[in-house]
């Protein structure tokens, strides 16, 4: 079960996205001008999505795939439009309102089911898993406990990122607090890759799982690490 910092958590940014944000991450999240850091941003989630979305099959026909921590949409929709069925959940009531209205009628074959909510949530069982930057914000015992949470109920693979803990990262996070509040992310947890790794292959809920492709994306003022688990 998701500990108490987990929920308190999932609450923090609950409120900062309903409340303080919705606005700045509508326009991060659109082709809308941004400022010059958000900028960086919005071009290192772009780059993000793409090798996400290019490590999960090309058909998705048939599939079931939970998009944890979705936003305002953008990997649910392409995901739909390859054939998958998709639910798309997120903490934030006003982004799934976002994500909704932005939205495509025509999905093709796919379809989208865009739900409040979390990974520490039953929705059912999936082929595929993605959380893109979602559990960046939260401590890796909670990460990982949430992983072998969902793992229970995957059959494919689970695609997620986290923020790696560096030295140019840990200078960025102190550097950015010195900006407008406005031009501030939501507070992150940077982890150790090693030490995330050893986690994982610890925890009982994921021993049938592997370790598969990573890739980091560093672009401005957005850095984060992918991670591919897969059934052997």
């Amino acid at each position: 079960m998701p500990s108490l910092s987990y929920q308190e958590r999932c609450g923090e940014l609950r409120t900062y996205f309903d409340r303080t944000a919705v606005e700045a991450w509508s326009r991060l999240t659109s082709d809308a001008p941004v400022s010059r850091i958000r900028a960086t941003v919005r071009a290192g989630r772009d780059q993000m999505r793409r090798t996400l979305l290019n490590w999960l099959p090309a058909d998705l026909k048939g599939r079931r795939l939970l998009d944890a921590g979705c936003g305002t949409g953008a990997l649910a929709v392409e995901a739909a439009r390859r054939g998958a069925d998709v639910v798309a959940i997120d903490v934030a009531p006003t982004l799934i309102e976002l994500a909704r209205e932005r939205a495509p009628d025509d999905l093709g074959s796919g379809s989208v089911l865009f739900l409040v909510g979390d990974m520490s949530e039953d929705l059912g069982r999936f082929d595929h898993v993605v959380a893109m930057d979602s559990l960046i914000h939260y401590r890796s015992r909670d990460v990982v406990t949430l992983l072998a949470g969902v793992a229970a109920r995957t059959t494919g693979s689970i695609l997620f990122t986290y923020a790696p803990r560096t030295p140019a990262l840990t200078l960025m996070h102190a550097v950015g607090r010195l900006f407008p509040r406005r031009d501030r992310a939501p507070a992150i947890e940077p982890v150790g890759s090693d030490s995330l790794e050893r986690q994982i292959l610890g925890e009982p809920g994921l021993r049938d799982w592997r370790v598969g492709r990573t890739a980091r994306i560093a672009c401005g003022f957005y850095t984060s690490q992918a991670l591919e688990l897969r059934r052997p």
